[in-house]
């Protein structure tokens, strides 16, 4: 089989590598794929296209006879890439761009899920800066949420723990366009209490199966501090989602969520992410994501002992409600390695070095269980630089977090570029309830 993977991040990287366990796998490109492409072997390549030049890459998979494309990043999706595939009877995974709304519009997910009954935060949506300010004016609780409701690569987020902060979220956005079109209307919401939890599952439209959980750390500084990002690093499972809240979130949330798409003409298809906020067992949707997370992505596929490509087909083929998704009973974190000056303006260009040599299983003499996906890297005359926010993912698959991070930590330590920037405590929630519970 021939297969295309559409993105350049970490995600894919790690999308990548585990399609290519398969055996059936002949060639995969990586559009446009990052430095860390090399190190899948020569049966990967990287294919010099934009993961939004959808003509592109439309013309690419008919002219290489792509079999099965899978989609990345959220962008592809809100311009329809799945619409174009399917048009030209070409394999793809992932939604229409009118089911993707649940992730490219929050003004759309937030009324579907009203209109619906699935439980989320109160909200209101405006499109216009005066009622939005007046609504702010009127509010006496703090803090509240303010988000563009478009797409802002995970940074139009801000919560507002007072009114003057909600005013000036609503002037960066509505007035000096901190996140272009993606901010030209917003929503406002409650801020829920809780811990968050990100849910994911693989769906054809009606049938579904669960993958492993994961809990994400989104802000750039330590104890969950500073400005949102990509995505600082994660682990999984996500120990606040117990089988009895799982049960809950299905019931309530993925089911309605799957059955109401089918209803209103617009079935969902491929991967969901159902980023979720838990307080005393009741969980309630933060925000659906229409593809795998990233940097959740880094630790849930490492988990699957049934083979992602499988995966794939039988959602393709209809037969998801048959197979069997094995998940191991190990844990699995990922810490982000970033430019200096992440997530705002940062440096690359910064050659990087180190004991490890960037495969991907390079650590401790070889070992299959630490990882180095690569986000933002570019592999020029035999050297390797950094090219982005977000350089490297380091990943580890132990039977306990403990252990995980640990190795993340080491490897980390043998991998060197001018201004890294990693958190050094990724996981810090799940180890403190681990602790409780001991």
């Amino acid at each position: 089989m021939n297969v295309l993977v559409i993105g350049s991040g970490a995600r894919e990287h790690a999308i990548a590598w585990s399609i290519l366990k398969d055996p059936r796998v002949q060639k995969l490109y990586l559009a446009p794929g990052n430095g860390g492409a090399r190190e899948l072997g020569a049966i990967a390549e990287r294919a010099p296209i934009k993961a939004t030049d959808i003509d592109a890459l439309l013309a690419f998979a008919k002219t290489k006879r792509i079999d099965l494309t899978v989609v990345g990043p959220e962008q592809p999706l809100e311009l329809g890439v799945v619409n174009r595939f399917q048009a030209e009877g070409l394999n793809i995974i992932g939604p229409t761009k009118e089911a993707a709304r649940l992730e490219t519009s929050k003004a759309f997910a937030k009324a579907f899920m009203r209109r619906h009954r699935i439980p989320t935060a109160a909200f209101e949506t405006f499109a216009n800066h005066d009622e939005a300010k007046a609504f702010v004016e009127r509010q006496t609780k703090f803090p509240i949420v303010v988000k563009a409701s478009g797409l802002a690569a995970g940074k139009g987020v801000v919560i507002a723990t007072s009114k003057s902060d909600a005013l000036e979220a609503l002037r960066a956005m509505f007035e000096q366009r901190l996140f272009g079109d993606a901010g030209s209307e917003v929503v406002i919401e409650e801020f829920l209490q809780g811990e968050e939890a990100s849910v994911f599952v693989i769906t054809d439209g009606e049938h579904y199966k669960l993958l492993p959980t994961a809990q994400d750390h989104k802000r750039i500084g330590e104890g969950d501090t500073g400005k949102n990002t990509g995505g600082m690093g994660a682990y999984s499972p996500a120990p606040i989602v117990t089988p009895d809240v799982m049960r809950n979130i299905e019931r309530h949330i993925i089911q309605p969520t799957l059955r109401a798409m089918r209803e209103e003409g617009t079935p969902y298809r491929g991967f969901l992410y159902v980023g979720l906020m838990i307080c005393e067992g009741e969980p309630k949707v933060v925000e659906f994501n229409a593809r795998l997370g990233d940097p959740e992505a880094q630790v849930v596929l490492p988990l699957l002992e049934t083979s992602l490509l499988e995966i794939l087909l039988a959602t393709l083929d209809g037969r998801l409600r048959e197979l069997e998704v094995k998940i191991a009973d190990k844990c699995a974190a990922t810490v982000v390695m970033a430019s200096k000056g992440y997530p705002d303006q940062c440096e690359t260009g910064k050659l990087i070095t180190g004991q490890c040599h960037f495969e991907l299983a390079c650590y401790a003499g070889a070992r299959d269980d630490v990882m180095i996906f690569h986000a933002g890297t570019t592999f020029e005359n035999g050297k390797l630089y950094s090219n982005g926010g977000r350089v490297l993912s380091v990943t580890a698959v132990a039977s306990s977090l403990e252990e995980c991070l640990a190795r993340c930590y080491d490897a980390i330590s043998q991998i060197h570029f001018e201004g890294a920037y990693y958190r050094r405590d990724i996981g810090w929630r799940a180890l403190r309830n681990l602790q409780t519970q001991r």
